[in-house]
């Protein structure tokens, strides 16, 4: 078994890239809004909205459909995944309309979306060996992360030919296509696999399979206080990222006087996927609390200064470093979970945890929007986000010595 199985982990987790990159429309929205305003003439509020119920409806399907992936497996949850997510999206291109566009791809992409998330981390990770468990969900979820420099040009180009109806037609055929064929692929390893970790022999393998694991059930993990700490760090770190990623090309257009914002939402997808690959890896080597105490601090400064950035380079600066710190946190929290709480009820476990992430992209994005509606700046948004970063270093402080060791 092991002979046949030593290429499986890498396909298996090559599969969870892909369905992750497919996932990572949602980090074009700045562009889509856009075309949304000028081309059809809704309102910013209107075009928001969309995105809004994607960030909460995304984190319902995690917390429902987590525990079919724990039941069922990855396979037939990717499945339905990739069914609603990219019927949802055609469907955004035959009825497209503000209430319409809620519907569509609000709440039966965004649960597609949130779906297919949680059914790609668990398979990959458990094909590896548990020292590289930050690594794995890492390179897993840089599918994400790295989806709009995929999907900028193409939704750019498709915008300016066909028109917004057909570009919504488009992708989702591709993604509903794609995801499907990727889905059956997506597998757990067979029973009494253990992963090899290099460099070891028989007895590691022999410490690794009687080794305990710590697995709690939802009703545990919500009476232990680590949840809710967490669950307040995920929110209030991730809201600055969501803030600048739903705001993109405004931004830019508002403080360097730019329309070329959409490359800025590329970039801000490369380093994006950066932080998730690099985040990963350095959180096996100095410890997942370690990490998150960079990366807030490091954001919460860029956030301070965010307001200073009046150039195209200085705002290409705090956009790369946004993206960086946003991006490493989706490779530590669901690594710091599976630390915490055990992979038997990852999927179950994170998606409650994802809830978290769901608030900070209403609050995040919203409160952008409020504070450019009464100031024609963003200036006060970004020193809210650099309070709640703070709030979220300090949480850091509270955990015990333990729970900061390396994994």
């Amino acid at each position: 078994m092991r002979e046949t199985s030593r290429l499986k982990p890498w396909i298996v987790l090559a599969t969870s890239f892909g369905i992750n990159l497919i996932i990572g429309i949602l980090y074009i929205w700045s562009i889509i809004s856009k075309a949304l305003v000028n081309d059809l003439q809704w309102t910013s509020k209107q075009a928001s909205l969309p995105y809004t119920f994607v960030t909460v409806t995304f984190v319902v399907a995690m917390a429902i459909f987590g525990k079919l992936q724990d039941t069922k497996g990855p396979r037939i949850t990717a499945t339905i995944a990739s069914i609603m997510m990219g019927s949802g999206i055609i469907l955004s291109g035959i009825f497209v309309s503000p209430i319409m566009l809620v519907i569509t791809f609000g709440i039966i992409a965004g649960a597609g979306i949130g779906t297919a998330n949680v059914a790609t981390v668990p398979p990959a990770v458990k094909w590896f060996p548990p020292e590289k468990k930050g690594m794995v969900t890492g390179l897993s979820v840089a599918g994400i992360g790295i989806a709009a420099v995929v999907y900028s040009p193409i939704s750019n180009a498709l915008l300016k030919s066909v028109g917004i109806e057909k570009t919504f037609i488009y992708i989702g055929i591709a993604a509903l296509v794609l995801m499907v064929l990727l889905s059956q692929i997506l597998t757990n390893p067979p029973a009494g696999y253990v992963p090899r970790s290099k460099g070891t022999g028989k007895k590691q393998e022999q410490k690794a399979e009687s080794a305990p694991v710590r697995d709690l059930g939802l009703r545990d993990v919500l009476k232990t206080f680590t949840f809710y700490k967490l669950w307040i760090m995920f929110a209030f770190s991730s809201s600055a990222g969501l803030m600048v990623i739903a705001h993109a090309a405004n931004i830019a257009k508002v403080q360097v006087v730019w329309e070329g914002g959409f490359y800025m939402v590329i970039l801000l997808a490369v380093f994006n996927a950066a932080g998730r690959i690099l985040g990963g890896a350095v959180s096996d080597k100095i410890g997942r609390m370690n990490l998150m105490r960079i990366i807030f601090g490091l954001q919460a400064l860029n956030m301070l200064l965010f307001s200073l950035h009046s150039s195209i380079p200085l705002l290409a600066l705090g956009i790369a470093v946004t993206g960086l710190c946003y991006g490493a946190g989706f490779s530590v929290f669901p690594a710091m979970t599976i630390d915490l709480y055990g992979m038997k009820n990852f999927g179950t476990n994170y998606g409650l945890i994802m809830t978290g992430w769901g608030f900070g992209g209403v609050i995040g994005p919203m409160l952008a929007a409020a504070v450019f509606d009464a100031n024609n700046n963003y200036n006060m948004a970004y020193i809210i986000s650099c309070a709640l970063l703070v709030v979220s270093l300090l949480i850091t402080f509270t955990f015990s010595k333990l729970k900061n060791k390396k994994s």
